[in-house]
C-alpha cells in the first residue's frame, strides 16, 4: 500500500521537523550533559559518571525508551587557579521510538571552564561547548502494512517499495551553554544557566529535503539550602522551547541525612516535580558512598491520561561522584 507507506514517512519527517522534542528526562537534573554543556566538570569531586533510563508511556507498548551514559572529569588542576574549574566529558544517548522502528543515537564530547569571581571560589561563572555526532535510522523491516495481514497475523510479504534506500541520516551538531553558580556560606548553593542545542541546525531527513533540527533553548535554575542539622532542601526548575513545543518543570526534594558525622554522608530523598499541563512527578532517591540513585514515575494529568492510563513514564537515574580522600576544597556545586 503505497499510500500507507507515504503516510508513515510523512509522519516521521513532519514530527521530526515541526513538533518533535529532543529526548528529555523528568530527572533533568540527573542528566547534566544533555541539559547544559556548561555543567561539564561542574561537581564537587574529581570524576563523575551518570546513567539514565526512561520508558515513556509504557501503557502504549513502550512507544519511547531512552538510555544515556556519560562521564566527565576535572582536568589541569595544577595549571589553572585553584578556585577555577576546567572539565571535559563524553556522552552517549540512544532514543528508540515505535518499538525500535525509529532510533536516534548520539555521541558527544564536551568541555567547560568556570572562572572564580571571589577568592574562595564560591562564586563562579562558566561557559561550555559540546560537539555531537548524531544518527537517525528507520528500520523498514519492522514496519507492517495492510497487504501483509493474513489469518495468522502480519506474516505476509509486503508489495511496498521504499522510495529511497537512504534510511540512515548522519550529521554533526554543535551545542553551547553558560551558567552562574554561587554560595553565601559554603553550605548552600544556587545557580542559573542557559543552553542552546543544535546551534547549526543540521539537516535530518530521509528524503534529502532541507528539513533541519529545531534549535532547543533551555533556561534552568535551582539550589540547595540546609533547613536543619539533618535536612537539606533541594529545588530546581527548567523551561525549554524547541520548534512549537515548550516544557516547564519545577519541584523540590528534601534530603535527610541518615549517618550524621560521616565524612561522606548518606541521604534519603523525597520530593516531587510538576510538568505544567502534563504530569505530576514524585521522586525518591538514595545517596551513599558517592552514589545517588533516583527514581520517578510520571502521573499523567493531561488529556492523554485516558489512553496512557495516567502512566506518563518511569525513569531511573544513577550518578557516581569520586571524591578525593583528602585535599578536596569542597566548593558548593549544583546537585539538582
Amino acid at each position: 500500500m503505497k499510500k500507507a507507506l507515504f503516510l508513515v514517512l510523512v509522519f516521521v519527517m513532519i514530527s521530526g521537523y515541526n513538533y518533535a522534542q529532543d529526548p528529555h528526562f523528568s530527572q533533568f537534573f540527573a542528566s547534566p550533559l544533555t541539559l547544559n554543556p556548561a555543567l561539564t566538570g561542574k561537581f564537587d569531586g574529581t570524576v563523575r559518571a551518570a546513567g539514565n533510563y526512561r520508558n515513556q508511556w509504557p501503557a502504549l507498548n513502550n512507544v519511547y525508551t531512552t538510555f544515556t551514559a556519560s562521564a566527565d572529569l576535572q582536568i589541569m588542576k595544577k595549571h589553572i587557579p585553584e578556585t577555577d574549574t576546567w572539565g571535559i566529558g563524553i556522552l552517549a544517548l540512544k532514543d528508540q521510538a515505535g518499538g525500535d522502528i525509529l532510533t536516534n543515537t548520539y555521541l558527544a564530547l564536551s568541555t567547560s571552564y568556570h572562572k572564580s569571581l571571589d577568592e574562595d571560589g564560591f562564586q563562579q561563572i562558566g561557559i561550555g561547548f559540546q560537539g555531537t555526532y548524531g544518527q537517525k535510522r528507520l528500520d523498514q523491516t519492522k514496519l507492517y502494512f495492510e497487504d501483509m495481514l493474513t489469518p495468522f497475523g502480519f506474516t505476509g510479504v509486503t508489495q511496498e517499495v521504499f522510495y529511497t534506500q537512504n534510511l540512515n541520516v548522519n550529521y554533526l551538531d554543535i551545542n553551547a551553554g553558560i551558567m552562574y553558580s554561587g554560595s553565601t556560606t559554603g553550605d548552600n548553593n544556587f545557580y542559573i544557566g542557559a543552553s542552546m542545542y543544535h546551534i547549526n541546525r543540521p539537516k535530518e531527513s530521509f528524503m534529502g529535503a532541507d528539513w533541519n533540527i529545531g534549535t532547543r533553548t533551555t533556561i534552568h535554575a535551582g539550589g540547595y539550602f540546609p533547613v536543619s542539622d539533618l535536612i537539606t532542601l533541594h529545588t530546581s526548575g527548567i523551561f525549554q522551547i524547541q520548534n512549537q513545543a515548550t516544557e516547564t518543570v519545577i519541584g523540590a526534594a528534601a534530603a535527610a541525612e541518615i549517618d550524621p558525622g560521616s565524612a561522606n554522608p548518606s541521604n534519603v530523598y523525597f520530593g516531587s516535580w510538576y510538568r505544567f499541563g502534563d504530569a505530576l512527578i514524585p521522586y525518591i532517591g538514595l545517596e551513599f558512598a558517592g552514589f545517588r540513585l533516583g527514581a520517578t514515575y510520571d502521573i499523567n494529568l493531561s488529556s492523554l491520561k485516558t489512553a496512557s492510563q495516567s502512566r506518563g513514564g518511569m525513569e531511573l537515574s544513577l550518578i557516581y561522584v569520586l571524591r578525593p580522600y583528602e585535599g578536596g576544597r569542597g566548593i558548593p556545586c549544583p546537585k539538582f
